[in-house]
């Protein structure tokens, strides 16, 4: 059995509106209910954590029955980093869970078959971690002069969701350090990380602009 955890324990409201960007209505639900949606529909995802900020636990609850989510099991506040916030929904997850899939609530573009792909490419491997190509050229810059710059063929943008066997990220979490990318925390075991190739507009939205393009994808 595969667990996803989906962490929205965030408060930025960069994206505007007024509100924490996951819980802002898109295309008829909030966010998070549409990103829950996608592992409703994966067969290799049995059950569903959902990590949300303390003061909005009751409400997404009410707004996930509304929308009949039904692999969702737990939903439980978020702490004050992201690691901190994946180690509460793992503590919350089946104890018999094989992969955990961590996944951005802000990312309801997400495809059903990227998420399964990734999720074997976990059971096979151990570890493993959805990526789109890089586009542009990427350069280091430090104090407003470029450093270097680096080959794209060998660069991939980080997608979620990140998959771990439990035991693995049980252990990338022990030491209280944290991370933007949980994958981070794994390599730092040494442990081999697969990446996936999956569709580029598993966009993460962050501002305005992100919150239109994904209504046009959604209603296209």
């Amino acid at each position: 059995m595969n667990v996803a955890i989906i962490v929205a324990a965030g408060r930025g409201e960069r994206a505007g509106a007024g509100r924490a960007k996951q819980f802002r209505e898109l295309a008829g639900a909030p966010v998070l209910v549409h990103t829950l949606r996608r592992f409703d529909e994966c067969a290799s995802i049995a059950q569903i954590v959902a990590v949300v900020p303390a003061e909005e636990i009751e409400q997404f609850e009410a707004a996930a029955h509304a929308h009949a989510v039904r692999k969702l099991v737990r939903v439980v506040a978020g702490g004050a980093t992201r690691a901190e916030s994946v180690r509460r929904g793992l503590g919350a997850a089946d104890a018999a869970a094989g992969v955990v899939a961590v996944h951005d609530g802000v990312r309801p573009l997400v495809k059903p078959s990227d998420i399964d792909a990734v999720v074997r490419a976990a059971e096979e491997s151990g570890a493993a971690i959805l990526v789109a190509p890089v586009v542009d050229t990427i350069k280091e810059v430090i104090e407003g002069v470029v450093t270097q710059t680096f080959a794209r063929a060998r660069l991939r943008r980080v997608l979620t969701p990140q998959c771990f066997r439990r035991d693995l990220l049980e252990r990338a979490l022990l030491d209280g350090a944290d991370a933007t990318d949980d994958s981070a925390l794994v390599e730092r075991l040494g442990a081999t990380v697969v990446a996936v190739e999956g569709d580029p507009r598993n966009i993460k939205l962050t501002r305005a602009e992100d919150f239109a393009l994904a209504e046009i994808i959604m209603r296209g």
